[in-house]
């Protein structure tokens, strides 16, 4: 596919997307996946901005097990629940009592029912008997005695409303309270509430004697089956009745009458058309949704209010200081009272904790909202966003992903701004959904580039650069170049010692297998180390670093890899013996300095290698190795670019093929490895070396002595004895400068 074709291509699926989530955001083509996104994303923020903490002002007296233990069955004796009214009243003076149950059904009392019957048949004519009676009835009347308990206190009954399509035929039993205004206060303004068809209400002699009522159950549960809203009024007949929440509210204030806020907005159907957006009491605004719901302003899990188990007010065995001048919730938790919700915080979670969040909310006034603007805030944004993403499709990968990124935490951190101090709730994720696929959309293209260039590299670097760095090189095209240049660079020259003769003993098959035994973990290592295997020459390896990709500590890399290959070779000594090969040593030659790199060669081949003055004297090295006795050898331009490891000066001398003299050294490690024993040794040999040069050979030698004595397996120390014993007996002139010429290669 030609560029100009796919850029087409580009632009029009990117124009699809903004068009796509256009539609989704004005309600036009809901799409029910981005919906699932963005309730999941009002679920995160809301849990990332939880205040947390315990509120006093609202306490639960919790119908829970232990009570159902103690007290008996659901529902209790009349009598019982009013001893619990007077007691949380009278005994712990509470400010208001909401009840968040329902006392639908009078309690049956058959003594009264059969005293009732002789009063009006065999005793009717009995005075004495009817007078007495009518004395002694209410006592035993226990939905009377409950209800005088409500006479004179701020209690708010609970009842439940039957919608539409929910029952084959209109229930309607019991009592609602008075309305909370009529359904023409709306004016001009749609009505946002549902309608109810029937109601389950408490008892006249109950809902007559309670100040106010309010329903508690609720229609809107969102897809998920989660509560994250609370309707705040529904419409029966021509009338409107609050939500229990609204109803405590609106009693603590004095049941201030209820006004309707209107707005214009985008609603998805029709431009600027006014809706209702508010109810307001008092001095109190609740924001509304369209549907005329509230969003719960969640505190935290369960606990968010105290809680008083209904046996402890009973036995009056709760704490007078958390009931004493509280807003008291009758409600339940036991499991079989069926009072459990699923909401964002908690699947289980109390129906009468989320009232009592509502309620809290409401007096804080932290109801979350969208306000009126927000679809046409979104459509904005959407289209925007679509702008800018198409901008950055044009920027190098990693910019136009840092970009993205960028953009994203911008919308993500203006969005819990508004969230969090204006108490907005604006659409994030078809904003987020959109940035996601635009990006991705934008990047194939490069990602297909990409890839050709990665396979492309592959085949020049891939058989010795490791796949990260032929990855990098594919990222950084300009990094890197094919031919010729001069780079400061480290190259490295590794050989088996006496493999020659050892090889001579295995069968060819043999041979191959070992070669591959060792030499594939030896590689690896380089790779590790970012360097670049040059060739492998039968049993030696050269390898550098530096180049395809720079690298400032090539040399540190370099020593590093070597220090790593000699211990590898030794951890494979036993496996070399249990295959009856063998046993292998290492040496290494390495040296720093400007070199040629780039693809070099003939007509006939062609290899990406190093060449060199500083290339030849790293050979060198690697042969000096063995007249040592060491495994590894570095040059002083090695050693000056690799401080934070120890090495042991090991001599000045003259190559073979170079007149300028080189200092030779030996790795040990790195120096936060040292221990006090080899720290010792290093200073006792340069204090050695140190006389060797000022010529005091004699000094030299006894030193020298010492340490031999105490590392006889060192050879360096049984070499420069034997040339001490030299030139004690046949000194140098004047002009000796302590520099040895090396003879062989």
């Amino acid at each position: 596919m030609s560029h100009t074709l796919y850029v087409l291509l580009r632009t029009g699926l990117s124009l699809c997307l903004v068009v796509v989530l256009m539609l989704h955001a004005s309600g036009h083509v809901p799409v029910r996946l981005l919906t699932q996104l963005e309730l999941w994303s009002y679920d995160v923020r809301l849990r990332l901005t939880l205040p947390g903490g315990q509120d006093p002002r609202v306490v639960i007296v919790d119908i829970d097990e232990a009570s159902l233990l103690t007290q008996g069955q659901w529902p209790w004796p009349r009598q019982r629940l009013a001893e619990l009214v007077d007691t949380l009243f009278a005994h712990y003076q509470v400010r208001l009592l909401g009840l968040d149950v329902l006392f639908g059904e009078a309690q049956a009392n058959p003594t009264l029912k059969a005293v009732d019957q002789l009063a009006k048949d065999v005793l009717r004519d009995d005075a004495a008997f009817v007078q007495q009676w009518a004395r002694l009835r209410p006592q035993l009347d226990d939905d009377g005695q409950l209800a005088r308990s409500f006479q004179g206190r701020d209690v708010v009954s609970g009842y439940y409303f039957v919608m539409q399509g929910q029952q084959s035929r209109t229930l309607r039993t019991g009592q609602l309270p008075p309305a909370a205004a009529p359904v023409s206060m709306l004016g001009q303004a749609p009505n946002p509430f549902a309608t109810a068809s029937g109601y389950s209400a408490n008892l006249p002699l109950l809902q007559d004697s309670a100040r106010s009522g309010g329903f508690f159950n609720s229609t809107l549960v969102d897809d998920d089956g989660l509560f994250r809203r609370l309707p705040l009024m529904l419409a029966h007949g021509d009338q409107l009745f609050e939500h229990f929440s609204l109803a405590v509210v609106r009693r603590l204030l004095g049941d201030p009458p209820i006004e309707f806020v209107s707005a214009g907005g985008y609603d998805g159907q029709a431009a600027m058309g006014q809706r209702i957006e508010a109810l307001r009491i008092g001095a109190f605004e609740v924001p509304l949704d369209a549907q005329g719901a509230a969003l719960v302003p969640y505190r935290g899990a369960q606990g968010s209010f105290p809680y008083v188990s209904a046996s402890q007010v009973l036995d009056k065995q709760a704490d007078p200081n958390t009931l004493k001048g509280a807003i008291v919730l009758l409600g339940a938790t036991a499991a079989g009272l069926m009072d459990l919700r699923a909401t964002p915080v908690q699947n289980v979670y109390p129906g009468v904790e989320i009232n009592a969040t509502l309620i809290a909310g409401m007096l804080d006034q932290r109801i979350k909202y969208r306000p009126a603007y927000t679809t046409g805030l979104e459509l904005v944004l959407l289209a925007v966003i679509g702008l800018l993403s198409t901008g950055l499709s044009w920027l190098p990968p990693v910019r136009a992903l840092l970009a993205t990124l960028a953009l994203a935490g911008s919308v993500i951190g203006l969005n819990l701004y508004v969230w969090q101090v204006h108490n907005q709730v604006i659409p994030l994720a078809p904003t987020l959904v959109l940035l996601l696929l635009l990006y991705l959309l934008h990047s194939s293209y490069g990602y297909f580039v990409q890839s050709r260039r990665e396979q492309r590299l592959a085949q020049i670097f891939g058989q010795y650069v490791p796949r990260e760095l032929v990855a990098q090189m594919s990222r950084r095209p300009g990094s890197f170049a094919l031919g010729g240049e001069s780079r400061d660079m480290t190259v490295l020259f590794s050989d088996l010692q006496d493999f020659t003769s050892l090889s001579e003993a295995l069968e060819p098959h043999q041979l191959t297998q070992l070669m591959q035994f060792v030499l594939t973990p030896l590689t690896r290592i380089i790779h590790e180390q970012r360097g670049t295997v040059d060739k492998y020459i039968g049993d030696a390896i050269m390898a550098f670093w530096g180049a395809p990709l720079a690298d400032p500590d090539h040399a540190r890399h370099a020593v590093l890899a070597a220090l790593a290959m000699k211990q590898r070779l030794a951890q494979l000594q036993p496996d070399l013996l249990a295959h009856d090969w063998p046993a292998l040593r290492m040496r290494i030659g390495i040296n720093s300095g400007l070199m040629n790199v780039g693809n070099m060669g003939s007509e006939f081949r062609v290899a990406y290698t190093v060449l060199g003055d500083a290339v030849n004297l790293a050979s060198r090295l690697e042969g000096t190795a063995k007249q040592y006795g060491v495994s590894i050898v570095i040059s002083e331009s090695t050693r000056a670019a690799v401080p934070d490891i120890a090495c042991r000066e090991l001599d000045r001398v003259r190559v073979k093929g170079r007149t300028q003299p080189v200092t030779l050294f030996e790795p040990m490690a790195p120096l936060v490895s040292l221990d006090a024993t080899q720290q010792q040794e290093l200073a006792d040999h340069e204090q050695a070396l140190a006389l060797y040069r000022a010529r005091n050979f004699v000094a030299a030698q006894a030193r020298l002595a010492q340490l031999a004595d105490r590392y006889p397996d060192q050879p360096l120390y049984t070499l420069y004895l034997k040339r001490l014993t030299l030139l004690l007996a046949h000194p140098p002139d004047a002009s000796w400068d302590g520099v040895f010429n090396l003879t062989d290669k």
